[in-house]
């Protein structure tokens, strides 16, 4: 199976006119690390271990008070709306019916979104809710933090 064909499986709302693969496979990093700008390590509250990063301070459990508390430590806050801001960069989580956190996606500057699907690719995206779904929930929580702020 083609790695478009393996997106679009699992992503259904995904089509080849609504986003685009910018990388190949990788387990060096997911989500959560990809929307903090960390391609060094896999960020995870539930699979800590070797080369599993999570906050310290941080309880290391699936909710989305946790990971909210793991983005601030980065210099993000909560914010009301996913649209591009001038000066910020945003993140969007993901969250199931239930409130566990699925999935988190960056915004770019061009106002497009960018996610890293679990050890597979990253995309970029044209719509936030297009990685939508079953399987990663829905856009539940949105973060922002001045442009620039990475080292926070």
């Amino acid at each position: 199976m083609s790695d478009r064909d393996a997106v679009e499986v699992q992503l259904p709302r995904l089509s080849a006119g609504n986003y685009r693969i910018t990388s190949s496979k990788t387990t060096a990093y997911n989500c959560f690390a990809w929307a903090a700008k960390d391609t060094t390590q896999v960020w995870s509250p539930v699979m800590l271990g070797s080369g599993v990063y999570w906050p310290p301070g941080i309880p290391a459990l699936p909710s989305l008070s946790g990971v909210i508390d793991a983005y601030t430590i980065c210099g993000f806050e909560l914010c009301a709306l996913s649209d591009r801001e001038d000066g910020y960069e945003k993140i969007a989580i993901f969250a199931t019916e239930e409130g566990e956190p699925r999935h988190a996606a960056r915004q770019l500057p061009n106002g497009a979104w960018t996610s890293k699907l679990g050890d597979h690719v990253d995309i970029e995206h044209d719509e936030l809710e297009l990685v939508g779904g079953a399987f990663y929930g829905e856009p539940s929580v949105y973060m922002r933090r001045a442009a620039g702020d990475e080292d926070a």
